[in-house]
């Protein structure tokens, strides 16, 4: 039997749980899927937006490999850490271990006032409406008026979406109770999205795009002098001699040009506004009673080199919550070699490199081998790729050392794992929060009410 530990149930964990099932060299396959979390899933429970029903969907697609008899789900174990299992420790109890252990800090803007009360990642705004344990009851929208989200992918037009839908249509979904409860007391009635180069170069696909326009009360404005600032705009089926645009691009610019035919909403009707900025790079954060005030931004245009320039000129957009969306990038794991610049870990198709020589035994899958880039899908071919490195390893793999039940010597270090059964139980127990408060299942947000509902016991 060839005994395999994958770190992270997220989809690069589980896609190369499937890939090991799925081959037919080595039949006799054991595999035990790690997580820090009790619960499984990674960012299709805790990064998802919840009102993104046919994406959390895929939860089913996941579950259907973690089911599997081959498969053993191990909740409540991290790795690297001073509360947790070692790489090296690990190694000594299976053939082979692959890390899938994503990307989970954020990147800085690296300007002046950003760490003031008052601005946040956009990840950990994510956590909290996604009832991550790690996160708490941050009081995000508290006493704020306007919001501004920086950064233009579907990160930031998820914030961006969640701030300005009304709480009773998220009332439907596993959103947290204080979460839910401070959505409904929000005061934020504006939201800017900013980006410091054009439209044509904004990551967000055409479907989250249009999802801001379809909000009930709320209202898109885009500053028709802004996108004309685009070549691209001016010129939607490409410059002469350039390539085409991507048809995302076409689509994109189409939505945005019908936006900013709109004008702005008159002040009966606006509801909630949410404004699309580009051409505006973030110099500092300004400050007022030791919180955030606002945004104090470099207007941009464009260079001959397809990038920006700044133009000197300055703009200031109050905002007492300000949300970074910028991108993330991977965390070291202490006891795994890492590659600072990259974020991500050294590795030939997988295979991780120690001193520039394969590791025995070690492999990276998703964000933490390739870096923070491609959707859930891309999690699939990269996964596929580091197993085809491990099966052709098989062989020597066998000779490994490995132990009999890695489960009773991880609960023999004072390790408590969560088995599939626990998880059972922690959505047992989220149904019947969902229940006594009218609603679906609930998520538990916090570590105490998680564990003690994966061991049965009365929260």
């Amino acid at each position: 039997m060839l005994s395999v530990a994958v770190v992270g149930s997220g989809p690069s964990g589980v896609y190369t749980a499937q890939a090991l099932l799925q081959q037919s060299l080595v039949p006799d396959v054991r595999v035990h899927v790690l997580d820090r979390l009790p619960t499984p899933y990674g960012l299709v429970r805790y990064g998802v937006a919840p009102d993104h029903e046919k994406i959390k969907s895929l939860q089913n697609s996941l579950r259907a490999v973690l089911e599997d008899d081959r498969v053993t789900f191990v909740g409540n174990v991290g790795v690297g850490g001073a509360e947790g299992v070692t790489p090296a420790r690990l190694a000594e109890l299976y053939h082979a271990v692959v890390y899938c252990v994503g990307a989970s800090a954020d990147r800085a803007l690296a300007v002046p006032g950003e760490s003031l009360p008052g601005s946040y990642s956009a990840t950990r705004f994510v956590s909290w409406y996604s009832a991550h344990p790690d996160v708490g009851a941050d009081p995000f929208v508290l006493d704020a008026r306007s919001a501004v989200v920086i950064g233009v992918g579907n990160v930031a037009v998820d914030v961006a979406r969640i701030l300005a839908r009304g709480a009773d249509e998220l009332r439907a979904t596993d959103v947290p109770r204080a979460a839910l409860s401070a959505l409904e007391d929000s005061r934020v009635r504006e939201v800017h999205i900013a980006g410091r180069r054009g439209p044509s170069q904004a990551r967000f696909t055409t479907k989250e795009l249009r999802e801001l326009g379809a909000l009930p009360g709320a209202r898109v404005v885009v500053d028709p002098a802004e996108l004309a600032l685009d070549p691209a705009y001016a010129a939607p089926d490409g410059l002469p001699g350039a390539l085409p645009l991507p048809a995302v691009v076409r689509r994109n610019l189409e939505v945005l040009r019908g936006w900013s035919a709109a004008g702005e909403p008159t002040a009966a009707g606006a509801g909630r506004r949410i404004r699309l900025r580009f051409f505006l790079r973030p110099v500092e954060l300004l400050e007022r009673d030791g919180r955030v005030a606002g945004v104090r931004f470099a207007r941009t245009a464009p260079d001959s080199g397809g990038g920006v320039r700044d133009t000197g000129a300055y703009e200031d957009i109050e905002a007492q919550l300000v949300l970074r969306a910028v991108g993330y990038r991977g965390v070291e794991l202490p006891g795994l070699p890492f590659d600072p610049v990259r974020g991500t870990v050294p590795h030939t198709a997988g295979r991780v490199l120690r001193d520039g020589a394969p590791a025995p035994g070690e492999y990276v899958a998703g964000w933490i081998k390739r870096g923070p880039t491609g959707v859930i899908g891309s999690n699939r071919s990269c996964a596929k790729e580091t197993v085809a490195s491990l099966l052709e390893d098989a062989a020597s793999l066998r000779c490994r050392p490995a132990a009999d039940d890695p489960l009773a010597v991880l609960r023999e270090c004072g390790l408590r794992p969560v088995e599939w059964s626990g998880w059972l139980s922690i959505e047992r127990a989220e149904a019947e929060l969902g229940r006594s408060l009218g609603r679906g299942p609930v998520k538990i947000p916090d570590w105490p009410g998680l564990l003690a509902a994966a061991r049965g016991s009365d929260r």
